[in-house]
């Protein structure tokens, strides 16, 4: 009898992995081609009546718009994903996100709308965050809540990697369209064709998606009557400390990121004058060394702990934020790629324990909302802020050694916030 329900249980298992890491690549594809579209040519499309730096600024206030909303996104999918189930709220999630990414792609630039293109750009980039917001929760609960015993580092690792392949994918599309079309055509039409492709990919992830079940874990809650009238309420009243330790302990993950694939973008072909298909290429391979992070610390954290694991990538994080800007101040290619192959290496480390560490530290009736709202806030000041930040000192003639030293700051942030929380690998959930 228990051999038959192992049989039936382990291909669920192996389904719910390919469908948390298929769905977290394409929402993350869609987030992050606006990414390398803010950094390369927004600007020019929707702002052109600005000098070059201000255009920049404005394209990554943009960009930060969808941190603000994620938070909102985490909120609104996590209360009802605590309330009637994942499943629903992953596939409401990815519709979200789909179709406001093929509107940006087909929205008129500013010489056809003036102002009002930037006003409905803004607005698509806040429904982008507010579906990510809801996304990354439901996925990595879908993933931990039917992992096997000892192994939910293994499982959760699926959700952490869809990052890192959506990334690829996106730059990598970048990357084959600036080596095929002229620069003019770029602008005027090629960056939009990454962003109306989406499409194809949200029919790949809703047909993944709506053949899984929804999980065991809240299967039971559900049948014992212990699900909460009022998640949100119930979190800030039980566990807002754990919610803001937990925020606090993703900031490194998101800041390193975000200085290694956006502002590095910008900084490398703008200051530096490296051309975009070679810093697009480096990237690439830079996240190819996060993928081996999210593997390698996922894996670790099944054996040694998700807090000792986490514990040495922020510490790791603390001294390569001072390396990272005097490698790229060399515009040496090599040295490049080295600055941002360790920056996004270390940036795995610190990522890939968090898919069972934040479910983890909440109960099943709150863990939706506990989960993606700790997610999205890191997000706030780590994904949000970094462009923003860095550009502004670019701006004010501060030596990239101090945006090496901000980097430094948010680990060592990071840091404390992980020192103050609890082993969870041994909870059960």
């Amino acid at each position: 009898m228990s051999t038959a329900v192992t049989d039936i249980q382990q291909p669920s298992r192996t389904r719910v992995a390919i469908a948390s890491f298929t769905g977290t690549a394409i929402e993350f594809y869609d987030f992050y081609i606006y990414g390398t579209a803010a950094a390369l040519v927004l600007n020019s499309a929707f702002f052109p009546e600005m000098d070059e730096l201000a255009g920049k600024l404005a394209a990554f206030s943009t960009f930060a718009v969808a941190f603000i909303s994620r938070p909102l996104g985490s909120a609104i999918f996590g209360h009802w994903g605590d309330r009637i189930g994942r499943k629903s709220m992953l596939v409401a999630s990815l519709l979200l996100m789909g179709l406001s990414t093929v509107a940006v792609g087909l929205l008129p630039g500013y010489a056809t709308l003036g102002v009002s293109a930037a006003v409905i750009l803004v607005a698509l980039r806040f429904l982008q965050g507010v579906g990510l917001g809801g996304e990354w929760g439901g996925a990595a609960l879908l993933a931990a809540e039917h992992a096997p015993p000892g192994k939910r580092g293994l499982y959760a690792m699926f959700p952490q990697l869809g990052p890192a392949v959506g990334f690829i994918f996106a730059n990598g599309l970048f990357l084959l369209l600036g080596a095929t079309l002229t620069d003019t055509a770029f602008n005027e039409w090629g960056w939009r064709l990454p962003f109306v492709a989406s499409l194809l990919l949200v029919l790949l992830g809703l047909y993944v998606r709506l053949k899984i079940a929804e999980t065991p874990v809240f299967l039971a809650a559900m049948k014992q009557r212990k699900l909460a009238r009022t998640p949100l309420a119930g979190l800030l009243r039980r566990q807002w400390k754990q919610v803001l330790l937990a925020a606090g302990s993703m900031v490194i993950s998101y800041t390193l990121f975000y200085t290694a694939t956006t502002y590095c973008l910008s900084y490398a072909t703008g200051t530096l004058k490296l051309p975009r298909t070679t810093m697009l290429a480096l990237t690439m391979v830079g996240v190819v060394f996060m993928a081996a992070g999210v593997m390698g610390s996922s894996l670790l954290s099944d054996r040694f702990g998700r807090k000792r694991t986490l514990v040495a990538g922020a510490g790791a994080a603390v001294v390569w934020g001072l390396a990272m800007f005097p490698l790229m101040d060399t515009a040496s290619v090599p040295l490049v790629g080295l600055a941002l192959a360790g920056a996004l290496g270390i940036m795995g480390v610190a990522f890939g324990p968090m898919g069972a560490f934040l479910p983890e530290l909440f109960p099943t009736e709150l863990r939706y909302s506990g989960a993606s709202i700790a997610y999205s806030l890191g997000g706030v000041l780590g994904g949000a802020v970094p462009p923003l930040v860095a550009t502004a000192m670019q701006a004010e003639g501060l030596s990239s050694m101090a945006v090496g030293g901000y980097v430094s700051a948010m680990a060592v942030l990071s840091l404390l916030c992980l020192l103050a929380l609890p082993e969870t690998g041994d909870r059960t959930l």
